[in-house]
């Protein structure tokens, strides 16, 4: 990457701190407490991930897809994970893995990109936001400045939640990566002059540089990683977990999970890779001393529809399972179990847990972040983190 493309890429992301709004976690920051926010590209299907295995409705609804009852791995008399997730029972079995059913919102939307917009912003279905729900949260309660950033994207996909004005944020595929890209934006002061323009972008790349100065990647893991793009993006979630300076927010991806035709090999697959990814990563922070001051939460546009199509898949659908996870986590089954008794004309279940509600647990079980001006309304936290 030359320095030109270095700066294009740079103005993409927003680098002004925040000052606005009075710091209310202040306990959380100087614990460096960690978000992890896994993003299902696709909109994962829930039915089977968290399988309903002793409703009847299940099977009739699903001949050919539905996990075999003798091969789910269960978690409560009425509900188990996908074989594929075996690598998630361990935490499952330690009180550490909250599985939250039912999370969805008032007049879903199911196309992809205005969906994963809701979620993003933490919208009303029919409100449209300029900015990320965390980055509204961190312009209210702004992270210490000492952290080497407020959040990083491991990937591609945009800046999602973090996407706002006052946010020190970074995309990046590796934390080596980002620090050689930076190194080639050195700042020439000297060539600013009288440009105000040129003053800017020169002030963009000191912050650029000094937030990738501070993202250290040589920690050495016992920890072995799985092959592939989500366990390598685990790997660097765990040097980012490590980096000494602090930061708030690692958010990774996995997809996609848009499964219309011969979802049973491809969704199994991608759970696998979900499952033992995430197990790395819990196995590192534990490793690091980092597992109980981190929290691994999923999140997706949408959820699958519970009838199968003639293709072998799923088609979009709306409320899903989630999976919170961490050493403060308070362990269990959240929400309700799909009401499949109970579909809409579109053969859709009702939502149990609004995803606001979901982000009301992260920011005030927590951050300790008054969540009310953040998500446009008071939505009542799940008791899935311990205090």
């Amino acid at each position: 990457m030359d320095r030109r493309d270095f700066l294009r890429f740079s103005a993409l992301v927003p680098f002004a701190v925040g000052v606005s709004g009075l710091a209310r976690a202040a306990s959380a920051w100087a614990e460096r407490r960690l978000l992890v926010l896994v993003e299902l590209k696709g909109g994962n299907d829930g039915l089977n991930t968290v399988v309903p295995y002793a409703d009847p409705r299940y099977a009739e609804l699903r001949p050919r897809l539905a996990i075999p009852r003798d091969q789910v791995l269960r978690i409560s008399e009425q509900a188990g994970l996908h074989p594929s997730l075996a690598a998630l029972h361990p935490a499952w079995e330690a009180g550490q893995l909250a599985v939250v059913q039912g999370v969805g919102y008032p007049d879903p939307n199911l196309s992809h990109f205005r969906s994963i917009e809701i979620w993003d912003t933490a919208s009303r279905s029919n409100e449209y936001l300029d900015e990320g729900w965390l980055a509204r949260a961190f312009e209210r309660s702004p992270c210490p400045a000492s952290y080497a950033a407020d959040g990083v994207v491991v990937g591609t996909g945009g800046m999602g939640p973090l996407a706002g004005r006052s946010v020190r944020s970074i995309a990046l595929a590796s934390p080596e990566q980002f620090v050689r890209n930076a190194r080639l934006a050195r700042p020439e002061p000297a060539r600013a002059g009288r440009n105000a323009a040129l003053a800017h972008i020169l002030r963009v790349e000191n912050e650029v540089l000094a937030s990738a100065e501070r993202l250290h990647a040589g920690r050495a893991f016992a920890t072995q990683f799985p092959q592939g793009p989500f366990g390598y993006a685990a790997g660097t979630a765990a040097q980012l977990a490590a980096n000494p300076a602090g930061i708030a927010v690692v958010r990774l991806s996995l997809g996609s999970f848009d499964t219309h035709a011969n979802q049973q090999g491809v969704h199994a697959n991608l759970l696998r890779q979900l499952g033992e990814g995430l197990a790395s990563l819990r196995s590192a922070l534990v490793e690091i001393g980092r597992w109980d001051s981190t929290l691994v939460a999923t999140y997706a546009e949408f959820g699958r529809r519970p009838r199968e199509n003639d293709s072998g898949g799923t088609d979009h659908g709306t409320a899903s399972a989630h999976f919170v996870l961490g050493g403060a986590v308070r362990g269990g089954l959240y929400g309700a179990p799909p009401a499949l008794d109970r579909l809409d004309g579109n053969g859709n279940p009702p939502h149990a847990v609004d995803f606001r509600a979901y982000y009301a647990t992260v920011l005030e079980r927590w951050w300790n972040i008054d969540s009310r001006d953040v998500l446009g309304g008071r939505f009542r936290p799940l008791e899935l983190v311990k205090t």
